[in-house]
């Protein structure tokens, strides 16, 4: 009967253990690796070409001019040097150029000229002779102070309408609106008087379920409820409200129609005091505009709100957009009036282009300098073709805009230019492929992979070396052997052939 150990062959008689066998399986491994390194350095290098890095800091130290001629009427002369003094201490980027004449009406620019009463009509400022404050008048015309809940400038914006019924269910509900109507007398007088700074996109829709995120204040037992100062900080449920319709990354300003349900109305603003407001509108800063509109008591269960039903809260939209664009408000002193039955002045329009530029300028110059600065201190920050091209192409329209300026560069123009700056600078800081490294950075990669390669590479580096010791110990083992051999070979008996024979 067989051994039972004789039934298991040699491990060492198995082809796979034998010693060249196994050592060609390891130097397979390693060969593979040193044929996929160019490989992975092709594929894991980055591209990171030059930017104007002095440039931008020469371009960044520069500040914009932007030309201001005002012809001003021979009975203020004795005014000009406080004129002067007032314009550049509410706006040093304006460029003012005083003309005193006795015929000023026929000026192409500003104009200031005698009048009964301080009125602005077209560039034309009518102001009384024997009053005081003209030039913080002018002051105030020409450089007023940006609105804080402005949003910031971009090229396009979306105004989004909404009618939001909170309740359908509650037994009355609006379901249509004369919206296009609504647009038209309030709204796009607004858009095109101020297409020359921004192009709009319109929507609208119509929701009937938008349930507000907490309980308004019961007053008069039930029978009023408010809206405290708190309460309109939280009003946008953004959780379950669908506000926009469609997909863009243009800003959008939003503009709220509520209908409360039937079972919470009226529905009021409380002032900080608690007493009811006046105002059944407010406004979310840079977001946009909210109006509450309580319809009467049912017995009608569906409603259509024609034009005369909007008229107060298309009005307060009109407001609230003018708001959010930054555009100037007249002081209460200056009277205006219109040749073109708007109530929009040229004075404001002119006023809002050039705190534009201005603002475009500022953002341009230090959105270049945060991209500069971002890609020296990350050394493994890509910079493409693209985003190379975009921050020479903001560099190209600030210069054509500092260049011309003061030449013969209309406020259309430079806005143009300074528009196209901003643009190309934000679109480089925002690439996504340097955005990549801001959250994924080089040392995120070492800790993910190095875990990873290590459990790998450790028992292909030991075989290696375990396996290169072997070799190297047979060679010395058979060098000795072959010593032995010789050395015994040389000292064996020698045969005397001559006796032999």
């Amino acid at each position: 009967m067989m051994d039972a150990e004789s039934r298991f062959r040699d491990p060492s008689s198995l082809f796979f253990q034998f010693d060249t066998v196994r050592r060609y399986i390891i130097a397979s491994y390693w060969v593979l690796i040193i044929l996929a390194l160019p490989l992975w350095w092709t594929t894991t290098s980055i591209e990171r070409l030059p930017l104007p890095t002095s440039e931008v800091y020469a371009q960044a130290q520069k500040r914009l001019e932007i030309p201001l001629a005002i012809c001003v009427d021979s009975a203020f002369s004795s005014q000009i040097t406080s004129l002067q003094r007032s314009i550049h201490d509410a706006a040093s980027y304006l460029d003012v150029q005083i003309h005193i004449g006795q015929d000023c009406s026929q000026f192409p620019g500003y104009a200031i000229l005698p009048g009964e009463q301080i009125l602005i009509e077209d560039r034309k400022l009518y102001y009384p002779p024997s009053a005081d404050n003209l030039a913080s008048t002018l002051a105030s015309l020409l450089a007023p102070k940006m609105d804080h809940r402005a949003a910031q400038y971009s090229p396009r914006f979306r105004l989004s309408f909404t009618l939001l019924n909170e309740d359908s269910s509650a037994g009355q509900v609006t379901t249509s609106w004369d919206i296009q109507q609504a647009i038209a007398r309030h709204i796009h007088p607004i858009t095109s008087a101020l297409g020359i700074l921004h192009n709009y996109t319109i929507e609208s829709q119509v929701q009937y379920h938008a349930l507000l995120a907490f309980e308004p204040r019961s007053l008069s037992n039930g029978t009023v409820f408010g809206l405290t100062p708190e309460d309109l900080t939280i009003f946008i449920n953004s959780a379950e409200w669908t506000l926009s319709s469609s997909s863009s990354n243009d800003p959008v300003f939003h503009f709220v129609l509520f209908i409360p349900s039937a079972r919470r109305r009226p529905l009021i603003i409380l002032n900080s005091d608690g007493t009811p407001s006046s105002s059944s509108a407010f406004l979310i800063p840079q977001w946009g505009g909210i109006v509450i509109l309580n319809l009467p008591p049912p017995p009608p269960t569906t409603l259509h709100l024609d034009l005369l039903d909007l008229q107060s809260s298309f009005s307060s939209f009109s407001r609230q957009l003018l708001t959010l664009l930054g555009f100037p408000r007249l002081p209460p002193s200056i009277s205006y009036s219109s040749s073109h039955n708007t109530s929009l002045s040229s004075w404001q329009i002119d006023t809002l282009l050039r705190q534009r530029i201005h603002e475009n300028v500022i953002q341009s110059h230090d959105t270049l300098q945060s991209t500069v600065t971002l890609v020296s201190q990350i050394d493994g920050m890509p910079v493409d073709e693209q985003v190379q091209s975009q921050v020479q192409g903001s560099l190209s329209a600030l210069h054509e805009l500092f260049t011309y300026a003061s030449v013969n560069l209309t406020f259309d123009e430079m806005l143009a230019y300074s528009a196209q700056a901003l643009t190309l600078s934000s679109k480089a800081f925002f690439h996504p492929g340097m955005l990549a490294m801001l959250y994924f950075p080089a040392e995120h990669k070492y800790a993910v992979y190095t875990p990873l390669f290590a459990s790998a590479m450790i028992p292909l580096l030991a075989a290696a070396l375990r396996e290169i010791a072997a070799w190297r110990k047979e060679r010395r083992e058979a060098r000795a052997v072959g010593d032995v051999k010789e050395a015994t070979s040389g000292d064996g008996p020698k045969v005397d052939t001559e006796s032999v024979s």
